[in-house]
């Protein structure tokens, strides 16, 4: 379960309770569905990746993918301008995806469901098991989505946090900037699972 949550841009306080409770379910699914939830044949599959350019430092352990970056691996599919992987000292792997936007999609294990996202700047910390995604934020599991200009899950911690931008990360579905989450009632939710 998710231990802690930072919740931001929610004025009324009644509602609030509410939401969070709703709220932590629904980031616990999504972003579960990152990593336990995903189509686990995948993790079995070779990874593809399209790109116009690549540059590998094998010294610095740095790869950099340009220009239309497609990468897939079973039903994982990502879509960048740029793409950076990194490996660490200890063989973990660290990415940057950066997009107008940059999005991912993956299938749900044993689910006709998908899980994706988008944001302009997208990081994963394999040693950490930490993903972010920064810039006009989305994320959806079904029919469930939550809008941020930051998105934050932290696996190991168990530790979520969505944080609005205000009027500069307005977009068509947030015009206020702010966080906001559409959550199916669990009824709902069942039937189409």
């Amino acid at each position: 379960m998710i231990r802690s949550l930072k919740f931001v841009s929610i004025s009324n306080k009644n509602s609030k309770t509410i939401l969070i409770a709703q709220f932590l379910s629904f980031l616990f699914f999504v972003f579960t569905s990152l990593s336990v939830s995903a189509e686990k044949a995948d993790r079995d599959k070779p990874i593809e990746i399209e790109a116009d350019t690549v540059t590998n430092n094998d010294a610095k352990k740095i790869s950099v993918y340009t220009g239309n970056v497609i990468v897939t691996q079973g039903t994982l599919i990502i879509k960048a301008d740029k793409i950076v992987v990194r490996q660490d000292e200890s063989g973990f792997q660290h990415s940057s995806s950066y997009g107008n936007p940059t999005t991912f999609k993956q299938k749900r294990d044993g689910k006709d469901e998908y899980i994706e996202g988008s944001a302009a700047r997208i990081e994963y910390d394999g040693r950490m098991d930490k993903v972010q995604l920064f810039t006009k934020a989305w994320v959806k599991r079904g029919q469930d989505i939550i809008h941020g200009d930051y998105i934050m899950y932290d696996a190991n911690a168990e530790y979520s946090e969505v944080i609005g931008g205000g009027s500069k990360s307005a977009t068509p579905a947030t015009p206020t900037g702010r966080v906001k989450a559409i959550i199916q009632p669990k009824n709902k939710a069942n039937e189409a699972n």
